[in-house]
């Protein structure tokens, strides 16, 4: 059973074991103390609870504060008109890369031959990210966390300061995330410490798109930058996962939008791009694999294994796989 199936269950009230297990101060790394909320002896900070979702914030190094989470309440579902609207309109993003990297990501954790790996999601709270599969990730422990609450969301954590313990998962998962954090090297350095020695990561980060979540967008990757970012890593695989069809499609919707100052009309403007530009996408179904795309894909994807050698800047230049040799 997953950390969400036992919320789903109704026992929100107090956490799960596997969390109670691994669960750390965001700030020191140390144990906390249940009683009610998350206390930290070491640090004397106190870390709420709130709809049975600990908020494990260090608000010494982060943007975010624990009274934006005291006042809420956890969100369940998207409201019905928004839900309406995603299903209305065509989605100008085609992931081809997702299921098959995930299906290899389970594969390879079930042939170390693990009983019940445990896999942390960083930026979790929401479904449509690649693990509606329950089937998939069967004897898998999902622990997934979120700057936000969510329906998935079993804590609230800032991924440049993971609560949790060294060594405590056997793999990362982080999709379309690295681009909203303002230090993606340190974040990245925290998923090497949560991580087992040999443990995998799985990374979707995107290059060719425009700014999707106002004031928390920071940052964009070529193939070979993202390399970079994960030189703690042996590559398994990596490449585009939306190519440039789907880049070309953002561009023309966000050009659209671009002619308006008011919102309810760069709305108009996103939907008639959708409708009108959606098609462009399905490039990528022939264009994905081409040099053309190292170099032009609106996201890229890195599967790896931890290791205790970093790949080197001169190793990670000799592995472009670009159209401009």
């Amino acid at each position: 059973m997953t950390i969400t199936d036992a919320k789903t269950q109704g026992r929100e009230s107090s956490l799960s074991a596997t969390l109670s297990a691994i669960i750390a101060c965001p700030r020191c790394k140390q144990s906390l103390a249940d009683v009610g909320s998350l206390d930290c002896d070491v640090c004397a900070l106190s870390f709420p609870i709130v709809g049975g979702v600990p908020i494990l914030i260090n608000e010494e190094a982060s943007i975010f504060a624990l009274d934006d989470y005291i006042s809420q309440t956890p969100a369940v579902q998207d409201s019905w008109l928004k839900q309406a609207a995603k299903t209305a309109l065509p989605s100008i993003t085609l992931n081809i890369g997702s299921d098959e990297n995930y299906r290899r990501l389970v594969s390879s954790l079930k042939s170390e031959g693990m009983a019940r790996p445990r896999v942390l999601v960083i930026g979790g709270a929401n479904e449509g990210r690649g693990f509606g599969d329950d089937e998939l990730w069967a004897d898998i422990d999902l622990i997934e966390t979120d700057v936000a609450f969510g329906p998935r969301t079993n804590a609230v954590c800032d991924a440049h300061d993971l609560p949790f313990t060294d060594g405590s998962f056997d793999a990362v998962v982080s999709q379309a995330v690295l681009e909203h954090v303002l230090d993606p090297y340190r974040c990245v350095a925290e998923i090497e410490r949560v991580l087992k020695p040999n443990g995998f990561v799985y990374a979707e980060t995107p290059f060719m798109q425009q700014v999707h979540l106002g004031k928390l967008d920071f940052l964009r990757f070529s193939a070979l930058g993202h390399r970079r970012l994960f030189n703690g890593f042996s590559e398994t695989s990596a490449g585009p996962v939306c190519g440039a069809g789907t880049a070309l499609a953002w561009a023309y919707c966000y050009f659209l939008m671009s002619l308006f100052t008011g919102r309810n009309m760069q709305r108009v403007a996103f939907a008639f791009g959708s409708l009108t530009g959606f098609f462009l996408k399905y490039f990528d179904l022939i264009l994905r694999d081409k040099p053309g795309s190292f170099d032009a894909a609106s996201a890229y994807y890195f599967l790896g294994r931890k290791t205790e050698v970093r790949v080197s800047d001169r190793e990670i230049v000799d592995g472009y796989r670009g159209m401009l040799q």
